[in-house]
């Protein structure tokens, strides 16, 4: 199928956006997978952003091949800088639709997504092209937040006012912000099998942690159809918020992460 019209990635692709995205590892982010991968095995990422799961995902299935796509060139071009910084050779990445594959039926191992699926019109028609690309009883691995279960301490309520409509500008893009909770019913609706679902956790408490936590979303620009900015005339009271509450030397935040493995039958 082709890519839904009203379907935006909300989070952009700004320096501070990529920054982030790039800190993550296939340790953290792919830990209930991990035990699964094995030397030779070929795996695909999609929604690989600036690369770093993907080639720790390489490491374990090297010489195997890994592949990550993303529709963004300016993620792909960071996800290959950083490939021939670690001089990591069993790893490409593709510009690509989660929707159309550019890949054969029964050609892949593992199919990885890490924070996709909570931006796609239609995650299960996604889930359903990763099962076309899978081997029989290869793995899909998903996980994604459920931005429902984000709490913080001490409360600020301009920081409520900020999750409101992050789940409003979300929703408007085509997407769903709570996937997390949802993973285990798009996996099991795709047609998947042996479906296992666990949860993990961010937090945020240390003070290196609350500040960048506050700057990634103080500094952000959200996308998002229309032409009206999403916080309004609270812009700035937000960025505020989550700059006064990480200079607070009890600041807490937290929220978990869906995460389903899954093979195809």
């Amino acid at each position: 199928m082709s890519r839904p019209g009203n379907e935006v990635y909300t989070h952009s692709h700004q320096p501070v956006v990529l920054a982030s995205h790039g800190s993550r590892t296939a340790e953290e982010a792919a830990a209930f997978l991990l035990n699964h991968l094995t030397p030779g095995m070929r795996v695909l990422d999609i929604g690989c952003g600036p690369g770093s799961i993907t080639i720790g995902l390489a490491r374990y299935v090297s010489p195997g091949d890994t592949i990550g796509i993303d529709q963004s060139e300016e993620a792909l071009a960071a996800a290959r800088r950083l490939a021939d910084e670690g001089r990591v050779t069993s790893v490409r990445f593709e510009q690509a639709d989660v929707y159309e594959l550019p890949f054969e039926d029964d050609s892949f191992d593992v199919v990885y997504g890490h924070q996709i699926l909570q931006h796609l019109a239609d995650p299960v028609a996604a889930l359903v092209e990763a099962k076309r690309v899978l081997r029989t009883g290869g793995y899909v691995a998903v996980r994604d937040a459920d931005y429902g279960s984000m709490t913080h301490h001490p409360h600020s309520p301009m920081i409520g006012r900020w999750l409101e409509a992050y789940h409003e500008v979300a929703r408007g893009n085509g997407g769903e912000p709570d996937a997390g909770r949802r993973l285990l019913e798009w996996v099991q609706a795709a047609g998947y099998e042996h479906a296992h679902a666990t949860a993990s956790s961010w937090l945020f408490a240390t003070p290196e942690e609350r500040s960048g936590w506050a700057e990634l979303w103080a500094g952000r620009r959200l996308e998002q159809t229309g032409s009206e900015a999403p916080y309004g005339e609270d812009a700035d009271a937000i960025r505020e918020a989550f700059r006064s509450w990480a200079a607070h030397p009890d600041g807490w935040f937290a929220f978990i992460h869906g995460e389903v493995l899954a093979r195809k039958p």
